[in-house]
């Protein structure tokens, strides 16, 4: 497929657009810790660090109030990866975000409120070397123009809004148009390709729980991702935030943009079945998503998948009951016991990543 070429835009370290790598974003879930909770505020850090080596390159944070500036300055400085402000209706909270280090905010102008206001955050923003993502849904339209087709109406609003930016001369910006409706969002991102140069940002809004999210996210996001449309990507899930880094990867795997981490192959289980893949995926799952190595793993639950159906598998563990086996290639190479089968198969995997 052929990426649309799009602005370079710089939030952080991180560049987006001009064929970069498409990054994978994030949001944090929880109320920020106190500003004098060490022990909160490591474990916000460590499950920052995880997100980063499960791949997601962008986090985003709410900033509601300034009670929170402290300790999300002290974020901005010693997060993993660049931080994002999410702000709504208060432009001086989103002039205080910049000021504490924020390397990118997301904003709707059209809930910022009056214009001079708008330009008075993109203004610091360009003073700071902050970039600005444009967020619209259909839920934020102009009220003009919510009764008419809602694709329509967020094209025409970020192109009015791009006008404004520009008019400030300012171009460090990235564009969503996110909607409920899956051909409702697809259209609005395509037509919003055709008109502009600037980055774009995929996702469904409000998709729902792990099994709706990631379907409608497949259908909309893959189209576009194979149409070369994107440059950021957010599966937006209700539930935990692994979720949302594992789909967009193997989303992004599965339409041939991305090559690296586990491509994870697992039976479904069935009557045959004597060794339980299910509990064992599940235990290992989040572990196997922080491995950055191209390999392809499989966990099965017979005898009959482990050599047969995995053969093509550069890793396959499958057991009869307490005995657990080891194949690379479909040849047997090991057989461990049970308890130890987790920690054999992740020896194993970094051996071959190192190989």
């Amino acid at each position: 497929m052929n990426r649309k070429h799009t602005r370079e835009i710089r939030v952080g370290n991180l560049s987006i657009g001009n064929n970069a790598p498409i990054a994978i974003q994030t949001m944090w879930s929880q109320p920020f810790p106190a500003e004098h909770d060490d022990t909160a505020y490591e474990q916000l850090l460590t499950s920052l660090r995880t997100y980063a080596t499960m791949g997601c390159s962008v986090i985003r944070f709410s900033y509601p109030s300034s009670d929170d500036k402290a300790v999300f300055s002290r974020i901005c400085k010693e997060s993993p990866m660049p931080v994002v402000a999410d702000i709504h209706f208060d432009w001086k909270l989103a002039i205080e975000a910049i000021a504490c280090g924020a390397h990118k905010i997301r904003i709707n102008p059209g809930n910022i409120g009056a214009k001079w206001k708008v330009e008075e955050v993109v203004r610091a923003a360009a003073a700071h070397g902050c970039a600005i993502r444009i967020g619209l849904n259909g839920g934020s339209l102009p009220l003009r123009l919510r009764e008419g087709d809602h694709a329509a109406g967020m094209v025409a609003t970020a192109l009015e809004y791009l006008e404004w930016f520009e008019s400030w001369s300012f171009d460090q910006t990235v564009v969503s148009v996110k909607h409920t409706d899956v051909e409702t969002t697809y259209r609005a991102y395509r037509e919003l390709s055709r008109q502009t140069g600037y980055p774009l940002h995929l996702g469904v809004t409000e998709a729902g729980g792990v099994i709706t999210a990631v379907t409608r996210s497949t259908w909309v996001l893959g189209r576009l991702l194979h149409e070369g449309i994107g440059d950021t990507i957010r599966i937006s899930i209700t539930d935990d935030r692994e979720h949302e880094i594992a789909a967009a990867r193997e989303i992004l795997r599965t339409v041939g943009l991305e090559s690296g981490g586990i491509r994870l192959v697992s039976c479904p289980r069935c009557g045959r079945a004597s060794f339980d893949s299910q509990a064992f995926l599940k235990r290992i799952q989040g572990r196997l998503l922080q491995v950055d190595a191209p390999l392809t793993v499989a966990i099965m639950g017979c005898q009959v998948n482990g050599p047969g159906e995995a053969a093509h598998a550069d890793i396959a563990i499958t057991g009869i009951g307490n005995r657990v086996y080891l194949y690379e290639k479909g040849k047997l190479v090991k057989e461990v016991r049970s308890e130890t089968a987790e920690e054999e198969l992740f020896k194993r995997i970094e051996e071959l990543a190192h190989a």
